[in-house]
């Protein structure tokens, strides 16, 4: 599948929109948040020849000045990022033997109160691609400046919706609604059933998304399997599956974001399938291999 570029590649801007938090582990707290890990991601594969913005909020505490210096040194912007009473999101974090993290989630923090705002419509108007969440639209400030953000970026843009279902922070109705945003769509494993008996669908993974794709006018849905792989599914009816890479796990946090922004690249470069699916699979893979959801990308992985 060759997807057209929404113009030339320096001309892109692609943005993470959502939760910005971080991730504490009981040796320290590592930066993330899907659409922040996303972002960061995008800005190390992309070397400079995209720009990437992430929208959302922090709070006036030493972990927002910090997230501020984390999107900064990764060459994020974050003009549109406010700044606001409510403390900055943080997920105590364990690891498990083989690696699989588990999430506790601190209530109430600035990226539930995301408000709309100038700064917040000039980039929306001028996004190429922008990557969000259905735990992103966990509060309903947020929830509100989401759509009304999805809703304002230009019809060529890719609109990627990431099923992030953490539960207690989601429900059946978030993702009805999440799902007419979108013209991309990804989810995991343990997600896609729970999407397809929202949604009354069956069949196999690759029948499901099929459906998925058929009954939401999805350019792609991207179904990630942990080390089983990953599957896509176009519009055009093509389908790519891959097996999972052989790597030494550290940890999985970010892998499935890095995934994600990787196969946003490869659509923005107008990347035949199989070429942007393979290499979505050598940058997931490598975040399995490092701490943390926003590792610095290596130069053999860079698209820019």
């Amino acid at each position: 599948m060759n997807t057209p570029a929404a113009g030339a590649q320096t001309d892109n801007r692609i943005v993470g929109l959502g939760e910005i938090l971080w991730d504490v582990f009981p040796d320290g707290a590592r930066f993330g948040g899907a659409p922040a890990n996303f972002a960061c991601t995008a800005a190390g594969l992309a070397a400079g020849s995209a720009r990437v913005a992430m929208a959302g909020a922090v709070g006036r505490d030493d972990l927002g000045r910090r997230a501020l210096a984390e999107f900064t040194s990764r060459g994020v912007d974050v003009a549109a990022v406010a700044i606001l009473p409510e403390p900055t999101g943080r997920v105590d974090v364990t690891v498990d033997a083989q690696g699989h993290a588990s999430y506790v989630f601190a209530s109430d923090c600035a990226w539930d109160n995301v408000p709309w705002s100038d700064s917040l419509a000039a980039l929306a108007a001028e996004t190429s691609a922008v990557c969000f969440g259905t735990l992103g639209s966990r509060g309903a400030t947020s929830l509100a400046t989401i759509r009304r953000f999805v809703a304002a970026v230009p019809s060529p843009a890719l609109r990627i919706l990431d099923i992030n279902l953490r539960p207690p922070f989601w429900s059946p109705d978030v993702v009805r609604d999440s799902l007419p945003l979108a013209n991309i769509v990804k989810c995991n494993d343990d997600e896609l059933p729970v999407v397809a008996e929202i949604l009354g669908l069956s069949g196999s993974p690759e029948a499901i998304l099929r459906q998925l794709v058929s009954s939401h006018a999805l350019r792609l849905a991207a179904l990630t399997r942990g080390p089983k792989g990953s599957l896509l599914v176009t519009a055009d009816g093509s389908a790519s599956d891959l097996p999972g890479t052989p790597v030494e796990v550290v940890d999985t946090v970010g892998a499935g974001d890095a995934f994600t922004a990787a196969v946003t690249l490869g659509l923005i470069c107008g990347w035949p399938l199989a070429k942007l699916h393979a290499h979505a699979e050598r940058v997931a893979a490598f975040v399995c291999t490092q701490r943390g959801g926003t590792p610095p990308i290596p130069a053999d992985l860079r698209i820019g």
